[in-house]
């Protein structure tokens, strides 16, 4: 399970820079993906071989006066509850002030990284006046300029020591995980209240690895598996922005802990950008996906409809369109069951190993046929093609001049895979190594 590292702070100290440089640099990005909410931004990094998801809690407060330092406050808690690495970015030009003063309140009585990022650390007069930040009394204080990069390496070489792929406990470790992700509205609570609120014999609760995140087992009809519920987050605070940055925090935590994602769309709205952020992160994860169309009830329709509305997804998540979607509601339980078996076949698509000598047999007859286009004038030849020892389906293919092999072939190979064999809802990664 990915490390969460949140940027916390006080408004314009330059967090979103910070984010941006973390996650937009050649050497560190992954991808990025806009958030849940208005200006929620989060992303997957990556340094020193190490993945970590950042979160940028910039942008976050509307308001002023006492409203906008208690949604700060409320904020900064949400992230030290989440996040397992905090980043306090501070301003080098104007000082200390009270509110950072609060801030590192907080963060001393936290039994977590704190690493403090003083920002703005442009020149040598810059980085005398930056040693007061000392006095907030942290360790880890780092002197950077999240504008011009200055710094920042050092900062992520500190902040990797603390990033460790976390392994589930051994007790679920052998259950499917799912968690049921999407916004808010699009039946999230319905659908685990189909599943687990009026059948007596279908759960036992389960203590879960984060406070408020509840595993429950379902074990019926031939199906078992750990169901991650995150539809309890409203109750979490009666302030909408520290709702909404609740919300992103918990599902990126959902999202880390499960196998397979179910994406719940409302009908009635169709695939929104929100909608869109949760897919590619669940893909950039590497995450089982399957895309249930809720409120299919109230969707007036003919005997073309489904098959055009799915059409319709298919073409907003394209290239990796090779998603279940399934037309269901929850609140009359249609389809339902439906929906679980989806996530059961997408589940063991994920851990599906084709032996070595199937995939030449088959894809090297395929690559003859259509060999990768020259580049420069180099010739790339694939000799040798195996799927290596990892979570979710990696394939390697052997080649010379394998850096030449362009992006575009690289999904014709990534085609031909899926025609072969059943990874559907299972995002792939296609490697090529020199042989």
């Amino acid at each position: 399970m990915s490390t969460i590292i949140a940027i916390v702070g006080r408004p314009n100290v330059g967090k979103s820079t910070l984010y941006n440089r973390l996650i937009g640099q050649r050497e560190a990005i992954v991808d990025d993906y806009s958030g849940v909410t208005r200006d929620r931004k989060y992303g997957v990094s990556e340094w020193n071989g190490k993945q970590f998801t950042v979160v940028d809690t910039g942008g976050f407060v509307q308001g002023s006066g006492d409203v906008f330092e208690s949604a700060i406050r409320s904020q900064v808690l949400i992230a030290i509850e989440e996040a397992d690495v905090l980043l306090f970015m501070v301003d080098s030009m104007t000082g200390i002030t009270d509110l950072d003063d609060e801030i590192a309140d907080l963060l001393r009585r936290v039994d977590k990284p704190v690493f403090v990022v003083v920002n703005k650390v442009e020149n040598m007069e810059r980085m005398l006046s930056a040693n007061e930040f000392w006095a907030l009394g942290f360790e880890n204080t780092f002197f950077v300029s999240s504008l011009t990069g200055s710094g920042t390496g050092d900062l992520l070489d500190a902040v990797s020591e603390y990033v460790e792929e976390k392994t589930p406990e051994k007790s679920e470790s052998d259950l499917p995980k799912f968690a049921i992700l999407g916004r808010p509205n699009a039946g999230k609570s319905s659908l685990v209240n189909a599943l687990l609120g009026e059948e007596r014999s279908i759960v036992t609760d389960v203590a879960g690895t984060t406070r408020d995140t509840v595993h429950s087992l379902y074990n019926r009809y031939g199906m078992r598996f750990m169901l991650i519920d995150t539809a309890g987050i409203r109750k979490k605070s009666k302030v909408k922005e520290s709702l909404e940055f609740y919300s992103v925090m918990r599902a990126i935590r959902a999202l880390e802990e499960a196998d397979v994602m179910f994406l719940m769309v409302d009908a009635t709205q169709g695939l929104e950008a929100q909608d869109m952020s949760l897919f590619r992160l669940a893909q950039k994860r590497r995450k089982g996906i399957v895309i249930l169309v809720n409120k299919w009830d109230l969707v007036e329709k003919d005997h073309k409809t489904a098959e055009e509305y799915a059409r319709m997804i298919r073409e907003r998540i394209a290239p990796f369109s090779d998603v279940p979607v399934v037309f269901i509601s929850a609140l009359e339980k249609t389809r339902v069951h439906k929906a679980l078996q989806e996530g059961l076949r997408v589940y063991e698509n994920r851990r599906r190993r084709i032996p070595t000598s199937e995939l030449n047999e088959v894809l090297l007859d395929e690559i003859a046929r259509h060999p990768p286009p020259p580049v420069r004038g180099k010739y790339p030849k694939i000799k040798y093609v195996t799927q290596l020892p990892t979570p979710a389906p990696t394939f390697a293919f052997f080649s010379s001049f394998a850096k030449d092999i362009r992006a575009n072939y690289r999904q014709f190979l990534e085609n031909r895979i899926r025609a072969h064999w059943d990874f559907a809802g299972v995002p792939i990664r296609i490697v090529t190594r020199k042989k």
